[in-house]
């Protein structure tokens, strides 16, 4: 048995769903492997890389008043070491995202991988300075190699916040770099092996003097400061801070004593040598252990003035670029390809399903098209017993019935052509001959056209009433009456027909039989069932008319000793114009509507009517009636 078509189209939707599940779970277990392996891979690494990002970034807060800008700093880093970076505030405002789409990112990491305060880079290496000195001060970018000498020697970036070289403007590095020059051409003029070495931007050149290397070779070393200063040849300012530095350490020198003034510490004042740059030490340091207030009081005096030059402090957050670049190419073509293939098998699927549900609906809607153009033989084949079968079944029985009745009508039709032609036919021959002197034109002849007009008038009198109970539009008028007076009435009308066919008329009842009937309308339907009795009995007969009570109504009975019906034409007898008189011995006709007439009049009181009858024996037609009526 096939299955319903609800099932099947839950069927081919779980189908589908199950494809989409497993395409989606190899995507995942695909790429979460492959990720996986790629960490595994760049373990041994990532520090380094981190480690990185983070020095260029606090390069950038100690070179730049505010993050504005740092966007496409974040953006080129994310690119070239494949990690997602993401800056916020303190309140958690993002700053930059590298994995921003659209103004809206994947949710950060609930810790942060580091915090990016550029005005706190040297709280960690405070010795016995306090403020000022440079070697208390942690580097903000990367201690690598820059640039090597073709004798071997390598300069190395020490440029650090609040350094001599921090924050050099481009006027002061082109003054920096003609100091440097005349330096070196003074010395070379000496015939001292000194070079200028460059360093990158944001780096003033630095002098470099040749001196024996391990391997016997010769290096070029750096000089610094406080080992060349004092040379005739190195001119003054060469080694002097910027005016950025000179600024902030002079704010920084300013509030680190006031504030230990008001701690009440002794302290002294020193120039570094070198850049000039001025620190805080403590009194008699080298005895006595420095008491926690200097550090205090240099941390904060350092960031307060830092604040105004660097960055505000930020958080960083470091992951891995493809769980935050979600539409990467890769990733995009893959997803792509999959989605792809589960949409091509869904397709095939439902193009496969589909064909077989919409087969037996177009021959539907062919077979109607049919019926439309007048085929009421159009049937559909059924197979199966889902909806769309029962639909099939529906159909053939609905187009079985519109024959059934479209064969019903054209035969009424012909009948009624049939029964009216004749007695016309009658009136139109009579009158003829009597116009042509044929017949004379008296009372016997009028009498026999009037005969003729009566069964015309019948005949349409029933045929309009078969057009009211089509329409449902038959009137009933229902009041209390007594069925056994009724039977009575009938009777005493149709002895005088009885009388004259050699038939004994009857009426049967056992007393008053009360009940809510249209008294015209049931003595029609009597009167229609006790004129064919009368009709198709033979001279002496009998016919007999009953009323007896039966539950909540009565039953009205004719019977009838003629000669009975054929059982194969009972169950067509209340249709119209059926007639089953060549069964039956006749003296007339009728016109075949009086026992359908019978049937609607009987049913618009909501009663029934049966027949019963036997070939030889005669035959009883039962009227129920409710005693209530309507």
């Amino acid at each position: 048995m096939r299955h319903s078509v609800l099932v099947r189209f839950l069927g081919l939707s779980l189908a589908v769903a199950l494809g989409a599940v497993i395409a989606t779970a190899v995507i995942a277990t695909y790429s979460t492997s492959e990720k996986l392996q790629g960490e595994i891979d760049q373990n041994t690494s990532q520090l380094q890389v981190d480690g990185d990002i983070y020095a260029q970034l606090s390069s950038y807060a100690a070179d730049h008043p505010t993050w504005s800008g740092v966007d496409k700093l974040v953006g080129t880093l994310s690119d070239q070491t494949g990690r997602r970076i993401a800056l916020t505030d303190a309140d958690g405002a993002v700053i930059a995202d590298s994995a921003r789409t659209l103004g809206a990112g994947p949710d950060l990491p609930s810790v942060p991988a580091a915090t990016v305060d550029a005005r706190n880079e040297s709280q960690g290496g405070v010795a016995f300075s306090v403020a000022g000195s440079a070697t208390t001060r942690m580097a903000t970018r990367a201690m690598t190699p820059l640039s090597t000498t073709a004798s071997g020697a390598a300069y190395v970036n020490t440029q650090v916040v609040g350094s001599a070289n921090w924050g050099m403007t481009d006027e002061e590095k082109a003054q920096r770099l003609d100091l440097a020059n005349q330096a070196v051409a003074c010395f070379q003029a000496k015939g001292e092996p000194v070079q200028l070495i460059s360093g990158p931007d944001g780096i003033p050149p630095m002098l470099a003097r040749e001196a024996p290397g391990q391997d016997g070779g010769a290096v070029m070393q750096v000089q610094r400061p406080v080992t060349i200063q004092d040379d005739p040849c190195v001119p003054a300012g060469l080694y002097a801070p910027s005016a950025k530095a000179a600024a902030v350490n002079a704010d920084e020198i300013r509030r680190s004593t006031e504030c230990l003034d008001a701690a009440g510490q002794r302290y002294q004042v020193t120039a570094n040598p070198g850049d000039g740059l001025l620190a805080v030490t403590p009194d008699d340091a080298e005895n006595t252990p420095v008491p926690e207030t200097f550090f205090e009081c240099g941390n904060t005096a350092r960031a307060a003035a830092l604040t105004p030059y660097v960055a505000p402090q930020a958080k960083l957050y470091l992951g891995a670029k493809s769980t935050f670049n979600v539409f990467s190419g890769e990733g995009l073509a893959r997803t792509a390809a999959t989605a792809l293939g589960v949409l091509l098998i869904a397709a095939l699927v439902m193009v496969f399903a589909g064909r077989r549900l919409v087969r037996p609906i177009l021959a539907l809607t062919g077979a109607a098209q049919r019926m439309t153009n007048g085929d009421h033989a159009a049937r559909v084949p059924v197979t199966g017993r889902d909806e769309v079968a029962r639909l099939g079944h529906a159909f053939n029985a609905m187009a079985e019935s519109i024959q059934h009745h479209d064969h019903q009508r054209k035969a009424m039709v012909s009948d009624v052509a049939h029964e009216l032609r004749t007695p016309l036919a009658n009136i139109k021959g009579y009158l003829v001959a009597s116009e042509d002197g044929v017949v004379p034109l008296d009372s016997e002849l009028v009498t026999s056209l009037l005969e003729e007009a009566g069964l015309l008038e019948r005949l349409v009198a029933d045929l309009q009433d078969l057009a009211l109970a089509d329409a449902g539009k038959l009137r009933i008028h229902p009041e209390l009456k007594d069925l056994s007076e009724l039977a009575q009435q009938v009777v005493s009308a149709h002895r005088p027909a009885a009388e004259a066919a050699g038939v004994t008329l009857t009426a049967e009842v056992t007393g008053p039989a009360p009940a809510v009937v249209d008294n015209a309308r049931i003595r029609q339907a009597l009167g229609n069932l006790v004129s064919n009795a009368i009709r198709f009995t033979p001279t002496d007969g009998r016919v007999m008319v009953g009323v007896r009570r039966v539950g909540d109504g009565y039953n009205l009975t004719v019977t009838d000793n003629g000669t009975g019906i054929g059982e194969q034409h009972l169950p067509y007898l209340f249709d119209r114009f059926y007639r089953a008189e060549q069964s039956r011995s006749r003296t007339t006709g009728g016109s075949g509507l009086g026992l359908a007439i019978t049937k609607h009049l009987v049913e618009a009181h909501r009663g029934t009517i049966a027949a019963t009858s036997r070939l030889g024996h005669g035959s009883t037609f039962t009227i129920y009636l409710p005693s209530r009526g309507h």
